[in-house]
């Protein structure tokens, strides 16, 4: 079972000697017999909560019945821990386990499906961050000038549509480019992975990188971005086109090794607001893979962009834990191994209820009156990170016994399940600051 590996993994390497020699920042930190062994400290971190940081560790003490533990000595604990902790909890605990015995979802029986995107992060106001990471400029919105500036990251991850799970991520700096994150990931791939990517990444530098390492892709086309594209655009030639281009500045594209010339295939659909969507990819068969397959295996790439949306407000990353550009990368990679944890944890569960199906009534026309639409049901994430952050020293503690804490958790999941509408569309609306503000103060429900 691939939820008790992964609990497993993670327990065994909360409690190895070894897994915090490899992640501590110096060989002097955690020898001596302290309460805030390494293990702890990781799970407090994971821990991550709305609450003032000395509530927690007041739970934590009750929890495990020992002596009160102050807020510096955590802040002075997790200084002498590496981010690096959580990445390697992630690909040992949640990538392998995913992947290894090769039970995953595939498109079309061969392809994982990889989105990749990025996202800027506001990070905290410190200058120790700001020397990491860099700040953006911000304009008043009357005359462009300077008003100020923040710091932030450019995240970017690598992300399973169809399983779920980070494969890999990058906290880069304010200014990094987009592209240069995405080729790191290049090395993190697979021959049977399909690269699905938006209109930020598509160039020749890419896609020639791309073909070079020999993997396949699906990219959306801006109408600026090649001679072929831009002719497509104004409904010239066929829905499908196999073009050979080559790079804009030739002296350029042989410094960086890149190939002289790529051929690629180019596709045109119709999405239902009419509009036309230009797409590239590696994917040259006409019969295996029909134009008309494109407009929903792209429309597939929003996972990744929804996966965003559960790190920033599900789990509030943006909400950092510490001032430090450490306890930023911590927060982010522990977010990262939180998401896939979830995954596997309620994945049986999501199985079950795929095969239910819940009811809804709209209004129809005279004709056909009260119309009945069949959804699928599936686990409410504001309702699973809120159980595992609260069974976060259950789950990994070595006391603890697996079978009993990953049946209350099942059992928590499938009683608070949500209702899928895959069909319904409601038009984004742009509120105002004040209406923004009273949400976020007044409405809106913590979960994590």
């Amino acid at each position: 079972m691939k939820k008790e590996k992964a609990v497993d993994i993670s327990r065994k390497l909360f409690n190895d000697d070894q897994f915090g020699c490899r992640h501590r920042k110096d060989e002097r930190f955690f020898t001596r017999n302290r309460i805030l062994t390494f293990g702890l400290v990781a799970m407090l971190i994971l821990k991550k909560s709305m609450k003032s940081l000395q509530l927690i560790l007041n739970e934590f003490a009750g929890f495990f019945n020992l002596m009160p533990v102050t807020g510096s000595a955590f802040t002075q604990a997790r200084s002498h821990l590496s981010h690096t902790a959580f990445i390697e909890l992630n690909e040992k605990a949640i990538v392998s386990v995913v992947y290894e015995d090769g039970d995953y979802k595939r498109y079309k029986g061969k392809f994982r499906l990889s989105g990749i995107d990025g996202s800027k992060t506001i990070l905290p106001n410190e200058e120790d961050i700001r020397k990491e990471f860099g700040a953006i400029s911000y304009t008043n919105g009357k005359d462009d000038q300077i008003a100020g500036s923040k710091p932030q990251a450019t995240a970017s991850v690598m992300y399973d549509v169809l399983n779920h799970v980070s494969t890999d991520s990058i906290l880069g700096h304010s200014r990094a480019y987009e592209v240069d994150l995405a080729e790191r990931h290049l090395s993190r791939t697979s021959e049977n992975d399909l690269i699905l990517t938006d209109r930020n990444y598509t160039s020749y530098r890419y896609l020639g990188r791309m073909i070079m390492r020999g993997r396949d892709f699906l990219g959306r086309c801006p109408k600026k971005s090649f001679g072929v594209v831009r002719e497509m655009f104004e409904g010239k030639g066929e829905d499908s086109r196999i073009v050979t281009l080559r790079p804009p500045d030739m002296k350029e594209a042989e410094e960086s090794g890149l190939p002289k010339e790529i051929t690629v295939r180019f596709v045109r659909v119709k999405l239902d607001t009419g509009e036309t969507e230009i797409s590239v990819t590696s994917l040259p068969d006409e019969v295996l893979y029909p134009t008309e397959d494109f407009k929903a295996l792209y429309n597939m790439r929003w996972g990744v962009e929804t996966f965003y949306g559960v790190l920033k407000t599900r789990l509030n990353l943006e909400n950092f834990t510490g001032k430090t550009a450490e306890s930023v990368k911590q927060d982010f990679y522990a977010a990262i191994y939180l998401t896939g944890l979830e995954s596997i944890l309620t994945r049986e569960v999501n199985e079950k209820l795929e095969k239910k199906t819940c009811l809804t009534h709209r209004n129809g026309d005279e004709e056909t009156g009260e119309r009945i639409h069949k959804h699928q049901y599936k686990v409410n994430k504001a309702v699973s990170f809120n159980a595992i952050k609260n069974h976060i020293f259950d789950l990994f503690y070595p006391e603890k016994r697996n079978d009993v804490i990953l049946d209350k958790l099942e059992n928590m999941f499938g009683m608070n399940k949500t209702c899928v509408r895959k069909d319904r569309k409601s038009e984004r609306k742009k509120h105002s600051l004040n209406r923004v503000l009273n949400y976020h103060k007044r409405v809106r429900k913590i979960c994590y």
